[in-house]
C-alpha cells in the first residue's frame, strides 16, 4: 500500500506544481500577507482542491466532457470569470507591496479559494479524466491509500510554498508584488481568453 500512496503523491505533485491560478493565488497571498494569515488562505485552497480532487476521482471531469453543451457552457462561464479575475489583479497591482496587502475577510478568502479552484473548467476536465482513468486501474483496497497520497501531496505543496515564501518575504524588494501581480494577472487573463476562444471555435 505504501507504493500506491507514493504513486498518488508523485502524480499529484506533477499536477499541482504547474503554473496555474491556484499557485498564483498562493504566491500572491504568501508575499502580500503575514505568514499566519497566508497559511489560513493556503488551508482554504487545499480544502477546495481536495473537494475538486475527490469529485474528479469520482468522475466529474468525465461527466462534463461527455456532454458538449454542458462543457461549452461551463467553459464560457469559467472563461468570463477567469478574465475578470485577471483584469482585477492587474488593476490592483499598483497598490501592492510585499507585506502591505489588505487582508481579506474570511468569507472573501474562502470565495477566492473556490473561484481559483473551480473557475478553470478545462483543468477540471483534464484532471477529472486523468484521475478517473487512474481510479479504474486501482483495486478497492488501493483507492484510499492513493487518494491519501494525492491529498497529502497537495497539502505539502501549498503549505510548503507558503512557508518558504513567508520566510523569504522580508528579504525581497517591496515592489516585487507589483510585478508579481501584473504577470499573474496577464497569465490568468490569458487562461480566460483561451477558454473563450475554444468556446467560440467550437460553436462556429
Amino acid at each position: 500500500m505504501l507504493a500506491v500512496y507514493l504513486k498518488g503523491m508523485l502524480i499529484s505533485i506533477a499536477l499541482v506544481s504547474s503554473i496555474g491560478m491556484q499557485n498564483l493565488y498562493v504566491f500572491n497571498n504568501a508575499l502580500g500577507n503575514k505568514t499566519p494569515r497566508a497559511m489560513l488562505y493556503a488551508l482554504f485552497i487545499w480544502i477546495a482542491d481536495a473537494v475538486l480532487t475527490i469529485a474528479a476521482f469520482l468522475g466529474l471531469g468525465g461527466l462534463i466532457a461527455a456532454n458538449d453543451v454542458i462543457r461549452l457552457i461551463v467553459m464560457f462561464i469559467g472563461g468570463i470569470i477567469v478574465v475578470w479575475m485577471g483584469i482585477s489583479t492587474i488593476r490592483g497591482a499598483s497598490a501592492s507591496t510585499i507585506g502591505g496587502g489588505h487582508a481579506d475577510s474570511t468569507r472573501q478568502a474562502i470565495t477566492s479559494a473556490v473561484i481559483v479552484t473551480f473557475a478553470n473548467p478545462q483543468a477540471i476536465i483534464d484532471t477529472g479524466l486523468m484521475l478517473g482513468a487512474l481510479r479504474g486501474s486501482l483495486t478497492n483496497g488501493e483507492v484510499l491509500p492513493f487518494l491519501g497520497g494525492v491529498l497529502s501531496s497537495t497539502a505539502l505543496w501549498f503549505f510548503g510554498i507558503t512557508l518558504i515564501l513567508g520566510l523569504l518575504r522580508s528579504r525581497l524588494p517591496r515592489k516585487l508584488m507589483l510585478w508579481v501581480n501584473i504577470i499573474s494577472g496577464m497569465i490568468i487573463t490569458g487562461y480566460g481568453l483561451v477558454l473563450l476562444y475554444q468556446v467560440t471555435k467550437a460553436v462556429l
